[in-house]
């Protein structure tokens, strides 16, 4: 009888990584190729708009019991809360770092073939 399996704080830690993971992700999706800091969140109002009602449905399920129920989850502490947000934030910098990347790419494909007309 394995107790860590019937626990329900590391399936919602998990699966609460996923669901941050994803709403970064979507924000990194706001330009294929500029940063964050370039082009911010808030000049698509409409995918903002629908991270907050995720997120915000993920807080419902994590924090009325009825759903707990159904969806085999517990509520968070804030530390939990804080291991969530630390582990899902490096989606974040490693899209940034992959945009800086591709902006070099641009540039460099650009100057050759510049010089190649």
């Amino acid at each position: 009888n394995c107790h860590v399996m019937e626990d329900l704080k590391p399936k919602t830690v998990s699966l609460s990584i996923l669901v941050v993971v994803e709403m970064f992700n979507a924000l990194n999706a706001i330009s294929e190729n500029e940063s964050l800091l370039q082009m911010p969140p808030w000049v698509n109002p409409w995918l903002i708009s629908a991270i907050i009602l995720s997120s915000l449905q993920h807080l419902m399920i994590l924090s009325f019991s009825y759903f707990q129920t159904i969806f085999q989850v517990a509520e968070l502490s804030i530390a939990e809360w804080t291991i969530v947000l630390v582990a899902s934030f490096p989606v974040i910098l490693l899209d940034e770092l992959l945009k800086i990347y591709s902006r070099h790419i641009e540039t460099r494909d650009a100057n050759v073939s510049k010089k190649n007309q």
